[in-house]
């Protein structure tokens, strides 16, 4: 199992980053990425800290550790440069917060980060044909997320992403030790968004593509 979207006390999860990776470490996870919240104001602060943190505990444990960042209600206009920001801090994987219906995300939040090259559009709400149509051709993949609220429009987001071909992962959000996700548990969200059950392996093989692509090896 792998899951590319968490978030630790540098941001809104309560767990330090050691006690976060050593529970998915104990649920057999091969990789995890920490992917705590971010805008300008603390981008800076956290990513560095991150990637120090996940060389210490790639030493020291099974589970690989990816550096990531979820830029998080950043005005649309800003977006690109928050983007540039976090890759150029060294940010694995680059998540954005995507259009959720269950929060006021400004409008034209999902087309900016697709057309930034964001590796990962977060819970992206009642997407569109086109957006997901750019994100195919932009190489961004589609979260199918397991959190309460977000996953509300997993079904519309799933046929969206499907018609358009664009590629999609499976991911917790998590923010506490209960949000971990069993492989049980993964393969009723996945079936739950209107998805074959085999779905979950090819989610996988995405999630191990963007892996290669930070330059960590599952």
């Amino acid at each position: 199992m792998i899951d590319l979207h968490t978030h630790s006390i540098f941001s809104d999860g309560v767990l330090i980053p050691a006690e976060l990776v050593r529970r998915y470490e104990s649920y057999g996870y091969d990789a995890v990425a920490i992917t705590d919240h971010a805008d300008q104001s603390n981008i800076d602060f956290i990513i560095p800290r991150i990637i120090r943190i996940a060389e210490i505990l790639n030493s020291a444990q099974s589970v690989t550790v990816v550096p990531g960042i979820e830029i998080t209600h950043v005005p649309p206009s800003l977006i690109p440069d928050t983007v540039k920001q976090a890759r150029d801090l060294g940010a694995g994987i680059v998540v954005l917060h995507g259009e959720t219906i269950a929060e006021p995300v400004a409008p034209g939040t999902n087309m900016a980060g697709i057309e930034s090259g964001v590796d990962i559009l977060a819970h992206p709400g009642l997407i569109t044909p086109e957006e997901a149509k750019l994100a195919a051709e932009n190489g961004v993949y589609i979260e199918i997320t397991a959190r309460a609220g977000h996953s509300l429009t997993n079904g519309h987001v799933a046929k969206i992403a499907q018609s358009a071909g664009a590629g999609m992962v499976l991911n917790s959000d998590c923010h506490e030790p209960g949000n971990i996700l069993t492989e049980v548990f993964a393969r009723k969200v996945v079936t739950g968004a209107g998805l074959p059950d085999n779905s979950l392996s090819a989610f996988l093989s995405n999630s191990r593509s963007l892996i290669k692509k930070a330059g960590y090896t599952v």
